[in-house]
């Protein structure tokens, strides 16, 4: 038996992800990110650079700190 839909549903919309090697994720906007702890972070911007590191005094974006202070080298 089908099932009628209670909500119209929305388009899927594409997003394009660009991974970067030792760098962020670039992400085509606009984005909503959904934090650890449960709060969205809004960008309208065209694209995004999503911070992997951690180092960013503008986290989720990135403002290129991982270029100040590089990976260790093992030894």
């Amino acid at each position: 038996m089908p099932t009628e839909p209670t909500e119209p549903t929305e388009p899927t919309v594409r997003r394009r992800v660009t991974l970067t090697k030792d760098g962020p994720i670039l992400v085509e906007g606009p984005v909503e990110v959904v934090l650890e702890d449960g709060a969205t972070a809004v960008s309208d911007r065209f694209s995004v650079a999503l911070c992997t590191c951690r180092r960013s005094r503008t986290y989720p974006w990135c403002d290129t700190s991982h270029r100040r202070r590089g990976k260790r080298r093992e030894q």
